[in-house]
């Protein structure tokens, strides 16, 4: 199991993560895709790296609007694995030429 992060690494680490904010033990984004083909795209693409890290988010997808939740439910909060996973999200987004929702 993955050891929890303190509230200094989650505030120190989020700077490093433009559409990522904490909401309690998770971090939370809302990604918005140019359009819901890409949408797709990029949840198909988290998908697999979520597979590789044995690590799955919450996806929420409305149209082109995907709202994203990380955390380790069996580590009880946030960890170094819901970070990585993060800026894996963050790339693939800006890849497909997402941006930040509301």
């Amino acid at each position: 199991m993955s050891r929890l992060l303190t509230d200094e690494e989650i505030e120190r680490q989020l700077a490093d993560l433009p559409l990522w904010s904490r909401e309690g033990d998770a971090i939370v984004a809302t990604i918005e895709a140019p359009d819901f083909p890409a949408a797709i795209r990029i949840v198909a693409e988290a998908a697999e790296v979520a597979e590789e890290m044995n690590h799955h988010p919450d996806i929420d997808i409305r149209w082109r609007t995907t709202r994203w939740l990380l955390t380790t439910h069996d580590a009880g909060g946030l960890t170094q694995l819901d970070i990585e996973q993060a800026h894996r999200v963050l790339e693939i987004a800006r890849r497909h030429g997402a941006a930040a929702g509301e």
